[in-house]
C-alpha cells in the first residue's frame, strides 16, 4: 500500500488485509476485527489492525503446537 495512512476506510483496509470489502463488512458485523464508526462510515486504525493480525497469528501458532503435541501423544 503506497499510502500509509493510520486511519483507513473500508476499501483501503480491505486492500491492506487482502480481503474483499464484503468479507471485511462481515468481520465488522461479527465484531471479529477492530473498527470504529466515524459518522456513518467504518474506519480502521492501521496500528490496531497490525496488532489484531499479530494476535491472530499467535493464536494460530498456539493451536498448531497443541494439535501437534496431542498428535504425538496419541502415537
Amino acid at each position: 500500500m503506497a499510502d500509509s495512512r493510520e486511519v483507513m476506510n473500508i476499501r483501503q483496509a480491505s486492500q491492506y488485509l487482502g480481503v474483499s470489502p464484503d468479507t471485511l463488512y462481515k468481520y465488522v458485523n461479527e465484531q471479529k476485527i477492530p473498527a470504529f464508526k466515524l459518522g456513518n462510515r467504518w474506519r480502521f486504525k492501521k496500528s490496531r489492525l497490525d496488532q489484531w493480525m499479530e494476535e491472530q497469528s499467535s493464536e494460530l501458532e498456539v493451536k498448531t503446537k497443541k494439535a501437534k503435541a496431542a498428535s504425538q501423544a496419541a502415537t
